[in-house]
């Protein structure tokens, strides 16, 4: 894990008590958690661990059964991904929800294009070269170099590409978080490597980044704090090194009560 100071990290979203069930099936068992701006935060656990109903529950897709969020110390209802969107969080499913045949500009403005006159123009005519000068000028900043981000359908570009045009737009939209569902679950080593640098300068920007992954050395290399999940409850948040023999110790729950971890 990287080695930064977290006492003066601000907390953006902070949850009590998640509870989720589906039928007989507990999904989210009480969890507590708080994600903090300038971090990457990974969630790591086995199969049915929790990981993707918490991410699910934080970014408006699902409803839980019981707890409560906070942004900022308020408390909030996070209804629906609208919601979410509309207080600054944004969400990298495994999908993509991308649109095959758009190019980078149009799945960048996807929804929220930019049109002459503004938002009270009646024509709603696209601006597309201040849609261009701003994609541009933004991945450039966030260091993602596509040779042609006009003219060139999504299909057509590589997986490492579409995942890092996912993952620019989120943070394009976003003001205070990024979650991100096994962003590098399809890619090979150096498109993975490209991604997750993407994901540390988003952070490196003041967002928050939470991703779930289940490739452990991408883990280790590049999260800040990694929160483990097990039978739908968070067994241990890390914030120092330790190894991946210990993680996967506490990810399957075999002597866990060996590891040597900082719980928050």
């Amino acid at each position: 894990m990287t080695n930064v100071s977290h006492s003066d990290r601000n907390v953006v979203i902070e949850a009590f008590g998640l509870r989720k069930s589906y039928g007989s099936v507990t999904a989210l068992d009480g969890v507590d958690v708080q994600i903090r701006a300038g971090e990457i935060t990974a969630i790591v656990g086995d199969n049915g661990a929790g990981k993707s109903t918490l991410i699910r529950i934080l970014s408006g897709a699902t409803l839980p059964d019981a707890g409560e969020t906070r942004i900022l110390g308020e408390l909030v209802h996070l209804r629906s991904p609208l919601t979410a969107r509309k207080l600054g969080i944004e969400t990298v499913f495994q999908d993509l929800a991308l649109l095959p045949t758009g190019d980078v500009v149009t799945n960048l403005f996807l929804n929220r294009e930019l049109c002459y006159g503004g938002v009270l123009s009646p024509l709603k005519i696209m601006n597309r070269r201040e849609m261009r000068r701003v994609a541009t000028e933004r991945l450039t900043s966030l260091g993602v170099n596509i040779p042609r981000i006009s003219g060139i359908p999504i299909a057509r570009m590589s997986g490492g590409q579409r995942q890092a045009v996912a993952v620019g737009r989120a943070a394009f939209w976003a003001t205070r978080a990024v979650f991100m569902d096994e962003p590098t679950a399809a890619l090979g080593v150096r498109e993975s490597t490209k991604v997750l640098r993407l994901a540390r300068s988003i952070a490196d920007q003041g967002l928050a980044v939470v991703l779930i992954s289940h490739i452990l050395p991408h883990v280790m290399e590049f999260a800040d704090r990694v929160i483990v999940m097990r039978h739908g409850k968070k067994v241990a948040e890390l914030t120092e090194d330790i190894s991946t023999e210990q993680l996967v110790k506490l990810i399957v729950g075999i002597d866990s009560h060996d590891v040597q971890a900082s719980s928050l």
